[in-house]
């Protein structure tokens, strides 16, 4: 007697969005949650809403992720690079600790690091990665309460 091939079962459907402009930081989290549910539009609101409610005291530091302009000399290049640039407080003051100035460039009290900030959100293609200690992760209280 010949038996029948066993039935294999069937994969499992898996979502997968394919990379599309540079939406990779939409499309990763889609994959994650396996469906479509954020948007560029929506990413994009999510970033600046949060600005305001950022409890900035519980943050440790800030690293963004920018634009950066290619020049040789005096020549600008229409070529377009990422550059990670970190913020932080130190002493009451905040301050732009990019590595491509001479010295800290000092951004003043939270009210300038929010100025910063919206000027670097407003440019597009800008990534804003929070810097906090275990604790406040797991509190979830880097942002303020409404």
């Amino acid at each position: 007697m010949s038996q029948a091939p066993e039935a294999q079962p069937s994969p499992p459907s898996v979502y997968h969005e394919r990379q599309r402009l540079e939406l990779c930081a939409v499309h990763a989290l889609n994959n994650v949650l396996q469906q479509r549910l954020f948007s560029q539009e929506a990413a994009d609101e999510i970033c600046k809403r949060p600005l305001s409610q950022l409890a900035l005291p519980q943050v440790l530091g800030l690293i963004l992720n920018l634009p950066s302009p290619v020049s040789l000399g005096l020549l600008s290049l229409p070529l377009r690079r990422r550059h990670w640039v970190a913020l932080r407080q130190v002493g009451g003051i905040y301050y732009n600790l990019d590595s491509k100035l001479q010295a800290p460039e000092t951004l003043g009290d939270e009210d300038g690091v929010r100025a910063f900030l919206t000027a670097a959100l407003a440019q597009g293609l800008c990534e804003v990665l929070l810097v906090v200690t275990k604790e406040v992760e797991e509190k979830g209280c880097w942002l303020q309460s409404d």
